[in-house]
């Protein structure tokens, strides 16, 4: 019998390495605004939504604009990301990642994707991987970026599991906090000593085995 009955991943970091895009996609436009950025300042950014990382990064920079600027140098970064994922495919799906999502078919655990990223469904249409969801959150119609846990709760109210029969699976510290505020099981990808709060950090998603035992009574 299932303990947990739906599992919600993040995407980039956890799903596929498009985070590395994003970066490089910030960088370029920061260099083209004569504005820092690096990956210390990147890393305040992951699991952010597009408008709330250019916010911060106008802020670490002391810089100010108008809404309509604002608006102007997302959409700017964004193509510069569109270009780059273009060329995103199956073999770019992080280790273990389709293992788990087949083992989780057959278990019978439902599958969603909690994603601040708009360009979410694109990236999982070229891994090949989006029929294997019940639910890909649509990042527009979310209010609160994370670490709210809007995201998250409206993943799991549309796989239609209670979020306490729930786990989250993330790789940065804003999303790991969505997940614990949204009363769900909190996996973390990455550093143990960045995601402190999870309830277990994983390198990656590798270890399978060890997954599955914590969705079984």
């Amino acid at each position: 019998m299932l303990k947990y009955e739906g599992m919600i991943f993040d995407l980039d970091g956890v799903l596929t390495d498009t985070a590395r895009f994003h970066y490089m996609a910030w960088k370029r436009l920061c260099d083209e605004m004569g504005m820092r950025f690096d990956q210390t300042l990147n890393e305040r950014l992951k699991g952010i939504g597009r408008m709330d990382s250019l916010n911060i990064i106008l802020s670490e920079n002391k810089s100010d604009l108008t809404d309509e600027e604002k608006l102007i140098l997302t959409e700017r970064k964004n193509r510069y990301y569109q270009e780059m994922i273009s060329r995103i495919t199956p073999d770019d799906l992080m280790p273990g990642a389709f293992e788990l999502i087949q083992k989780l078919k057959e278990l019978g655990v439902k599958k969603a994707v909690a994603s601040a990223s708009r360009n979410a469904a694109t990236v999982l249409k070229r891994l090949g991987i989006i029929d294997r969801f019940d639910y890909i959150v649509d990042a527009s119609a979310i209010k609160n970026g994370k670490p709210d846990p809007e995201i998250f709760l409206n993943a799991s109210q549309n796989l239609w599991i209670p979020p306490e029969r729930c786990i989250g699976v993330e790789d940065s510290e804003a999303g790991i906090e969505a997940i614990k505020r949204a009363g769900m099981y909190a996996i973390g990808i990455g550093a143990p000593a960045v995601l402190c709060k999870a309830d277990l950090v994983l390198k990656d998603l590798t270890d399978t085995d060890r997954i599955i035992s914590l969705l079984l009574r």
